[in-house]
């Protein structure tokens, strides 16, 4: 099981969790809505990092970037394996074939 794979699962295990003793858990009990908030204000960072050049920092970013779409795709019962799936499914298929069949 990767990193990601486990962040995934201990996400899904913080959904009932007591949003006082839980990040996560907070963030969910806030709703889908403020979790794709989080989501797009850590995409942002990242943007800023990638542009200013440092590898450390964006790198950091990256990985809230992964943990708040997580998070956003829990709040709406969507699991990493879906994405994976989807991902999986694209797969061999050119970025413009697959943009043009949406």
């Amino acid at each position: 099981m990767s990193a990601l794979e486990r962040l995934a699962a201990t996400i899904a295990t913080r959904k009932g969790a007591d949003p006082d003793t839980s990040w996560t858990a907070k963030l969910l009990a806030k709703g889908p809505e403020k979790c794709a908030e989080k989501f797009g204000e850590e995409a942002v960072e990242a943007i800023i990092e990638a542009v200013k050049g440092d590898p450390a920092r964006l790198t950091s970013e990256a990985a809230d970037v992964l943990y708040h779409l997580l998070v956003m795709l829990a709040a709406r019962d969507v699991t990493l394996a879906d994405v994976l799936a989807e991902l999986e499914r694209r797969e061999g298929t050119s970025g413009i074939a697959e943009k043009a069949s949406r």
